[in-house]
């Protein structure tokens, strides 16, 4: 397993700490200066304490940010949004390097331009570049809610099993909307890339990744060609 985060609520919870407002435009963070410091102080803090729950646990990990040997390379997106980066290389040898060992990799979600700059970049669009640049079988996103939808929260419309076709359709029907968009964006992605699968999965229901990968009827919504 290789595990990818953000962390936008924790993020936006130090910058109203230090009494600055979050502002975002189209789900985006708008990132000054200040505001970038404390998204790289907020997460080395959660990359840490993700390693250290997979020891405790009785694993091992590895914990790096995206720009540690320029695992990921980013560009400004606008000057609207400052220092929000764009994806625009993957380069995954400190990865390969940890697999190596026994130790999952832990990867925050920064990127490091070519100017030496740093950017907040999405965590499910990084965490859907790398799953690309691995080859990787099998793509799961964690959310905050059971799936996917078609007509939510109505329960009796949770979508177990669908299609990339039938995907888009929910999105133009705008079924599918705010932050659950980048996910389905990662997701496509992902499997544009080659990827056969990807499950979109409640990250707050205890066991969900053992109960979706070892059991009939798993637990979240599976994405299919």
């Amino acid at each position: 397993p290789i595990i990818v985060h953000g962390g936008g609520k924790e993020i936006s919870k130090w910058i109203t700490k230090v009494g600055m407002e979050p502002k975002f435009i189209n789900g985006l963070r708008v990132t000054d200066e200040p505001t970038m410091e404390i998204a790289e102080m907020v997460l080395n803090r959660v990359n840490k304490s993700l390693v250290q729950d997979i020891i405790r646990l009785g694993g091992n990990a590895i914990g790096v940010s995206g720009i540690d040997g320029k695992l990921i390379e980013a560009k400004p997106i606008s000057e609207d949004l400052g220092y929000v980066g764009e994806i625009t290389a993957i380069h995954p040898e400190i990865i390969e390097r940890i697999n190596q060992t026994d130790a999952v990799p832990v990867i925050a979600s920064a990127g490091i331009g070519l100017d030496g700059e740093i950017y907040n970049v999405n965590a499910d669009t990084a965490a859907s570049r790398i799953a690309g640049a691995l080859s990787a079988e099998q793509f799961i996103l964690l959310s905050d809610v059971r799936g996917l939808y078609g007509n939510f929260p109505d329960e009796e419309s949770f979508i177990d099993e669908i299609n990339l076709t039938n995907l888009e359709k929910l999105v133009k029907e705008k079924k599918i909307t705010d932050g659950m968009i980048p996910k389905i964006e990662a997701i496509k992605y992902a499997m544009f890339e080659g990827l056969g699968q990807a499950v979109l999965l409640d990250g707050r229901v205890p066991h969900a990744l053992l109960l979706e990968l070892f059991t009939d009827k798993g637990q979240g919504t599976m994405i299919n060609h």
